[in-house]
C-alpha cells in the first residue's frame, strides 16, 4: 500500500511543549511511567489520584489509560469524569463500544464496523495490496495518524468516536478495502518513532475549543419488549406484559414480546422497551445501543443504563449536585485502611453494579469491614462504604421522561435488614410492596426524587431513597429498569400509568399520542373525567414539578 505508507518523521519537526495546554486540561494514565513524554506543568496524573482529588471547577479530561474494560481504572476515569461534569474524551458510552467490539469477533464487532461503513468509499484512492497480503492497520492519534492516505478517514473516525488513540484496521476483498475493526490504543503501544507526532497531535487537540463529538441522528410504531422467561427477578413479569399489550392495542400499539436472539431483527421495531435488568457488559447495552443507532426510541438507553448501574457515578453525580445521601465514601486498595477508620459501625459496603440487593454487604465491625471489602475489591477497583440508615421500607418514586409515573412503599423482607434475601440455594425472599397515590407522598419525597432522575437523564427511572425518623429525606440510589408489575406499581395510579409508558414512546417516536397516553395534568382534564383519588394525585405532580423546576 504505497499510498498508505507510513509517513518519515524527521527529528527536526518541531514539537509544541505540552506545557502550553489550557491550564484547566489533566491527562489521566494508569501509572505515571505509561506517559512516557515531557510534562513540565505538571498535567498528567493517575488513575488513582484522579478518583481522589475533586477540584472546583469542570476539567477538560484526557483518558489515557491502557486498560479500560469495564470497572477498570480507564471505566472509572470516564465514568468519574462525566459524573463530576468535566468534560472527557473519550465518553464512556464510546469506551463501551470499542471495548465490546475489541473483545473479539462478534455482535459488537460486527456493529461498530456496520456503523462506520459509510466511511469506506473514502478508501477507493488506496491501491491494492501487495500478493499476499489482506489487512493493515494504522494508529491514530487525536485524529491524526501517519499515514499519509487515512488522513481524511483518521479526522472522520474522532470526530465520530471521539477516543484520543485509536488502531484501525482495513480489509481487502472483491476489489476494495473496507473499515474491518476500530480498538483502543494505550500508550505503550505508541511506538518512537511516533514520538514527535503524537505529541503535536496532543498539543493540537489540547489548543482546540471544546465539541462534542458527531454521532449518527437518531429519529423515528410496533413497540418491541426485550424480556427473559428465565430471569427469576425480572422487572416485569409476563402477565404484566400481556396487560401492556392489551393496553397498547387499545392505543393502537402492537406490543410484541421479544427475546436476545432477535437483536438482528429489531430494525422492523419502532420503539424498543427493555424489560430484563440491565448491564453494560450485557447484551441488554447492545439492544440499547443498537435501537439508537438505527434511531428507534428506547427505554432504558444505553446513557441511562451506563449512569445507573455503577453506583460510583450515582454517588459522585448526586453529592455534586447537593442531593442528599448517606454519607458515602469511595474505597480502593490504597484507601481501605483509612476509610475503615472513620466509618461508623454498622455500615455498608456496596459493589458498584450490584442489584436486586446484591452485591451490598452489612457489615458490624472493623475486621469484617476489612474481610468484605478485601472481597468486593477484587471484583471493582472502587467500592462505596455508606452510614447504615435503617428503616421499615424504602420509598420508591417511578419517573418517566421527567414526570413521577408512580410511588411504592418497598418494605424490608422479614427478620432481613434488606428488601430482597437472596438464599445460598439461588432462592429469594422479598418485602412487601405497597403502591401509595402521588397525592399521598411527603412533597420533600418527590421533590428530592425528581432532582436525582433529572440528573440521569430523561428516561425511565426508579428512586429509592428514606426518609428518617428527623425528617430528612435521603437518595439511596437511582434505579434503571425500575420494577412495573401489575397489582403492585401500578395499584394506586391504575390504567393511567400504562397508557403513559406507551404514550412516551409514540411521542419519542414522533406520532401523535393518543388522548390519556401522555403526562397531563389536573387542569387538562375536564372535572369528572377521572376518579377523585386520579385527579388529585395529577394535581400534586403538577405542584411538584413547579417546585422543583
Amino acid at each position: 500500500m504505497p499510498d498508505c505508507a507510513t509517513a518519515v518523521l524527521s527529528p527536526s519537526v518541531p514539537v509544541h511543549p505540552f506545557a502550553r495546554a489550557a491550564s484547566d486540561l489533566v491527562v489521566v494514565v494508569e501509572r505515571r511511567q505509561d506517559f512516557r513524554w515531557p510534562d513540565p506543568d505538571g498535567r498528567v496524573m493517575t488513575a488513582g489520584a484522579y478518583v481522589a482529588t475533586r477540584p472546583a471547577r469542570p476539567r477538560r479530561v484526557i483518558n489515557l489509560c491502557r486498560h479500560a474494560d469495564y470497572l477498570s481504572a480507564g471505566y472509572y476515569a470516564s465514568l468519574l469524569a462525566e459524573a463530576r461534569g468535566d468534560r472527557v474524551t473519550p465518553a464512556l458510552r464510546t469506551l463501551a463500544d470499542l471495548v465490546e467490539a475489541g473483545a473479539g469477533p462478534g455482535a459488537g464487532q460486527a456493529d461498530l464496523a456496520d456503523s462506520l461503513a459509510d466511511l469506506n468509499p473514502r478508501l477507493v484512492h488506496l491501491p491494492p495490496p501487495p500478493a499476499g497480503v489482506a489487512r493493515h492497520a494504522a494508529n491514530i492519534y487525536f485524529g491524526r495518524t501517519p499515514d499519509v492516505g487515512l488522513t481524511d478517514v483518521a479526522a472522520r473516525l474522532f470526530q465520530r468516536l471521539d477516543c484520543p488513540l485509536m488502531r484501525l484496521t482495513l480489509a481487502y476483498g472483491e476489489g476494495a478495502w473496507r473499515i474491518a475493526g476500530v480498538a483502543l490504543l494505550g500508550t505503550d503501544a505508541v511506538p518512537r518513532m511516533h514520538d514527535v507526532f503524537f505529541l503535536n497531535a496532543l498539543e493540537t487537540y489540547a489548543r482546540r475549543r471544546w465539541q462534542r463529538p458527531r454521532g449518527p441522528a437518531a429519529a423515528s410504531f410496533t413497540l418491541a419488549v426485550l424480556h427473559d422467561p428465565a430471569d427469576p427477578l425480572p422487572p416485569s413479569k409476563a402477565s404484566t406484559l400481556a396487560h401492556m399489550a392489551r393496553v397498547g392495542a387499545d392505543l393502537g400499539v402492537r406490543v410484541e414480546v421479544i427475546g436476545r436472539r432477535d437483536y438482528r431483527h429489531l430494525a422492523r421495531f419502532d420503539g424498543l422497551f427493555i424489560r430484563e435488568t440491565t448491564a453494560v457488559p450485557h447484551h441488554t447495552f447492545r439492544f440499547a445501543r443498537k435501537a439508537e443507532a438505527l434511531g428507534i426510541p428506547v427505554v432504558d438507553d444505553a446513557t441511562s443504563i451506563l449512569r445507573c448501574t455503577n453506583k460510583v457515578f450515582l454517588a459522585e453525580t448526586l453529592a455534586g449536585h447537593g442531593v442528599a445521601t448517606p454519607r458515602t465514601r469511595l474505597v480502593t486498595r490504597a484507601t481501605v485502611a483509612e476509610v475503615g477508620s472513620a466509618l461508623a459501625f454498622p455500615a455498608v459496603l456496596k459493589v458498584p453494579d450490584g442489584a436486586f440487593s446484591r452485591g451490598v454487604e452489612r457489615v458490624m465491625d472493623i475486621d469484617a469491614f476489612h474481610r468484605v471489602a478485601a472481597d468486593l475489591l477484587a471484583r471493582s477497583q472502587i467500592i462505596l462504604a455508606q452510614d447504615y440508615l435503617p428503616t421499615a421500607f424504602d420509598w420508591r418514586v417511578g419517573l418517566l421522561g421527567g414526570e413521577v409515573l408512580f410511588v411504592a412503599q418497598y418494605y424490608m423482607c422479614p427478620r432481613h435488614w434488606q428488601i430482597v434475601r437472596h438464599a445460598a440455594d439461588g432462592s429469594h425472599d422479598e418485602g412487601a410492596t405497597r403502591a401509595v397515590a402521588v397525592a399521598d407522598t411527603p412533597p420533600a419525597v418527590l421533590a428530592a426524587a425528581t432532582a436525582a432522575a433529572r440528573l440521569m437523564g430523561n428516561g425511565l427511572y426508579g428512586v429509592d431513597l428514606k426518609q428518617l425518623p428527623s425528617g430528612e429525606v435521603v437518595v439511596i440510589e437511582v434505579n434503571d429498569n425500575p420494577n412495573l408489575d401489575v397489582g403492585a406499581e401500578d395499584r394506586a395510579a391504575g390504567p393511567l400509568l400504562w397508557r403513559r409508558v406507551i404514550g412516551h414512546f409514540l411521542t419519542a417516536a414522533g406520532r401523535a399520542p393518543m388522548p390519556g397516553s401522555t403526562a397531563v395534568s389536573a387542569a387538562d382534564l375536564p372535572v369528572g373525567s377521572l376518579p377523585a383519588p386520579e385527579h388529585a394525585a395529577l394535581a400534586r405532580a403538577a405542584a411538584v414539578r413547579a417546585a422543583v423546576a
